[in-house]
């Protein structure tokens, strides 16, 4: 292709993937070797924790030529994600209720926007062999494989990645997906943006666990996205506390970024949240039967982790609650149920001693209450 037909492409590019629902789509080349030693000093600090497909792959996810060999270029695309009724103040306000990460209320992300990108290379495709051009050869992921999307997004000129470790971008914060299309056509490279989070720490101060170490770098272990997605066992009852009502994910961390005030609502409707999941009663959550799980969640990310897994996180959240006789009477119900295993009893046990400790503290409350009526001479109901 000569270079003119190659600078028509990418601006055609631009616009088909706004005509499959990107919101924005930048193109760069496959060198990431700045980022291999910080992703090998990362993995050898062991902050991935379980998740040892980080490590299966070695440095492939900085090298995407390996990954899918011809690749010259990257195309990487976002979509927002930030739904209407996102309820951020009140779920999280409101112990009673479980709080999901907004990216995960709705439709799972990976489908969809990988058979976008498949479209958006067929497109490509097509043109080119309307040019006359064979041979062009692509292929699509979204989260699916070993590559290093937030490096590759910043050099293609989507944003700069915050303190956080996450994309942000000038107009939609960091509310948004990325996806990305291997291809092997030279295209012109986008310039990224020269912007920095500057002096800004709201995220490092604000995420309940401190998992966010220093600028860009988060230890895995610790983040709460972490322990109630991935983490397989026991969640470790030092960061128990912490989580609160968060039963699937965090954003705290995005919560308190400046750069997300002015971040826009999602197209997708595919991202709104579900009505189960919205402004969900812990105790409602937390009476769900297998099926009723498996049912409800179809077609979620929320659906991966399992009932067990779901059950585990909602009984810590239960155990931060206010204490509540419901509360009591639920946790040592599923505790007889069949659908628990020794890992869920044993966070059911804990919350049932937190709801414990939490009734102690009140009937102290009222008894000191009561010594300090009969001191003043009042009655004792005062």
């Amino acid at each position: 292709m000569t270079a003119q037909e190659t600078s028509d492409l990418s601006r055609q590019i631009k616009s088909w993937a706004q005509e499959l629902g990107f919101a924005e789509i930048g193109i760069t080349d496959t060198d990431l070797k700045t980022e291999e030693p910080k992703l090998q000093q990362w993995l050898d600090n062991g902050y991935h924790g379980e998740m040892s497909y980080m490590a299966n792959h070695g440095m492939m996810r900085a090298r995407p030529y390996e990954l899918h060999p011809g690749t010259v270029r990257v195309l990487s695309a976002r979509m927002d994600y930030l739904p209407p009724q996102a309820g951020f103040a009140t779920n999280l306000s409101d112990p009673n209720l479980g709080y999901i990460s907004r990216y995960a209320g709705g439709r799972d992300y990976h489908k969809l926007i990988r058979k976008q990108l498949k479209k958006l290379g067929d497109k490509i495709v097509s043109h080119c062999n309307d040019l006359g051009v064979t041979g062009v050869d692509f292929r699509p992921f979204v989260d699916s494989a070993p590559v290093l999307e937030r490096p590759l997004a910043e050099k293609a000129g989507l944003g700069w990645t915050g303190k956080h470790s996450l994309l942000l971008n000038p107009e939609a914060g960091s509310w948004f997906f990325l996806g990305e299309v291997l291809i092997n056509i030279p295209l012109p490279i986008d310039i990224p943006i020269n912007q920095s989070c500057n002096t800004c720490v709201a995220c490092i101060k604000s995420c309940p666990t401190n998992a966010i170490l220093e600028d860009n770098v988060v230890d895995g272990r610790r983040c709460i996205s972490y322990l109630t997605i991935e983490l397989q066992d026991a969640i470790p009852v030092e960061f128990r506390r912490a989580i609160g009502n968060r039963i699937y994910g965090c954003d705290d961390c995005q919560l308190v970024c400046p750069v997300n005030a002015k971040a826009p609502l999602t197209e997708q409707a595919d991202f709104h949240i579900r009505e189960p999941l919205l402004q969900p009663k812990l105790l409602t959550l937390f009476a769900w039967t297998e099926k009723q799980f498996l049912s409800l969640t179809e077609g979620s990310p929320i659906r991966r982790i399992g009932h067990k897994n779901w059950l585990r996180n909602i009984a810590v959240a239960l155990g931060n609650a206010p204490f509540n006789e419901d509360i009591i009477l639920a946790l040592h119900a599923r505790k007889d149920s069949d659908e628990v295993n020794d890992m869920v009893i044993e966070h059911i046990d804990w919350a049932i001693e937190e709801q414990n400790k939490a009734h102690t503290e009140i009937l102290s409350r009222k008894t000191q209450r009561v010594i300090r009526a009969i001191e003043k001479g009042l009655p004792r109901d005062a």
